[in-house]
């Protein structure tokens, strides 16, 4: 693309966070030349995705096209894959050319470290990733996944959890739960084993104990050392657990765009944290206040309680402060000083239905440091908020009916 005559913003990632920001940016101020980039077609909600794989909601609302909330919005959809961003050119490369910017709001999500498990061997890596999908990136994982578990007959099906911090921190319970449910409502002959090494909710023990005791398998403080994907094999530093068929995830690190940027915080030691390096207030990267991260490959923003939850509503708050850190530069004013707010729907049962409400909410406090309040509350009976909630997120930043 030929450099822009005014203030052009490249928008890296179609997650929550980056379209909330082209968005706004849209409607903040359409004199800005608002381009987004994604490797994918689609877009696809990991918010209701457990639902999808249990059947319970449609695809038609999980999905949706990139092209056509461009479209609504009036910004430049580009299906690229960004290889590589010269950040002193304030220049980005995709596979497809290039294109120059002057403000750059990065949204990459997150990566696989496969790394921690199998090293350099990118064999083994893309087997492991092939067979037993994470499906914690959107897209085709998701539907591995659910033909996975409509194609499961019986025998031992090993689901780990990764360390904190990883996206959406109750979601793999959720989809425990979930799993629980099919086994027992499917008749099959077989038990989910969790490996988990983080802290559990006493909601879900209560559920895995009193309703699928038969079902699921609990095992506490279980981090995977080793994983054997030919001889069905995962393995802590205490027991060796066989497996018939698995659902592996490994820990969870920021997007590959950010390593290659050199955005990785580093810890007191110096070794790089896994994720951003940004300025927990304004968001910019640190060191460049003309790039932007949003989303789940943040790093810590509070020594009170560190990351933000890596959830869907979270991101798309921070595409809108963001934007409003953009327009406000380029018009030379005063930058605000905004904070988001988390919403996150969780069913711990399917049958009959429990679901749990969790509200994340965030102040300054008197010393300037942010400060988390978080808010849980059970309802046995819910009437579909979470699909409601939903669409009205979507309907924000997709303009989806």
């Amino acid at each position: 693309m030929p450099r822009s005559r005014g203030n052009r913003v490249v928008i890296v990632g179609g997650g929550w966070g980056g379209l909330t920001a082209a968005r706004e940016l849209r409607a903040r101020a359409p004199d800005l030349e608002v381009v987004l980039l994604e490797r994918n077609a689609a877009f696809w909600s990991g918010a209701l995705s457990n639902k999808w794989l249990a059947g319970q909601v449609d695809t038609r609302l999980i999905v949706h096209d990139y092209a056509a909330a461009a479209a609504r919005f009036g910004y430049r959809f580009i299906r690229a894959d960004v290889l590589d961003v010269d950040r002193a050119a304030r220049r980005i490369v995709t596979a497809a050319g290039t294109l120059d910017y002057d403000w750059l709001v990065l949204g990459v999500g997150i990566r696989y470290d496969y790394a921690s498990w199998f090293g350099d061997d990118r064999r083994t890596i893309e087997q492991t990733r092939e067979q037993f999908p994470c499906a914690y990136l959107p897209g085709d994982e998701t539907a591995r996944l659910k033909r996975k578990l409509e194609r499961f007959a019986g025998g031992d099906l090993v689901m780990n959890l990764p360390p904190m911090p990883y996206r959406c921190p109750p979601s793999p319970y959720e989809r425990a739960a979930m799993i629980g449910w099919m086994l027992k409502t499917r008749k099959i002959k077989g038990r989910l084993i969790i490996l988990d090494p983080n802290p559990i909710s006493p909601v879900f023990r209560r559920i895995y104990t009193e309703r699928y005791r038969d079902q699921i398998h609990y095992v506490d403080g279980a981090t995977v050392k080793r994983v054997d994907p030919v001889k069905h094999t995962v393995s802590t530093e205490f027991d060796d657990y066989p497996f018939d068929d698995a659902i592996l995830m490994p820990p969870q690190q920021a997007g590959d765009l950010l390593w290659r940027m050199d955005l990785i915080g580093r810890d007191s030691s110096g070794s790089p944290t896994g994720w951003a390096a940004q300025d927990p207030v304004h968001l910019h990267a640190l060191g460049d206040e003309r790039v932007f991260l949003v989303g789940d490959a943040l790093g810590p923003v509070s020594p009170l309680f560190g990351h933000y939850p890596k959830s869907g509503h979270l991101a798309s708050r921070q595409g809108r402060i963001a934007a409003q850190e953009i327009v406000a530069r380029v018009r030379g004013a005063e930058p605000p000083k905004l904070l988001p707010d988390s919403v996150c729907f969780v069913f711990s049962d399917f049958e009959p239905q429990e679901m749990v409400r969790i509200d994340s909410g965030y102040r300054f406090r008197g010393d300037g440091l942010i400060q988390q309040t978080v808010k849980q509350v059970a309802d046995p009976n819910p009437r579909n908020e979470d699909v409601d909630w939903a669409k009205a997120m979507f309907a924000d930043f997709l303009g989806a009916a």
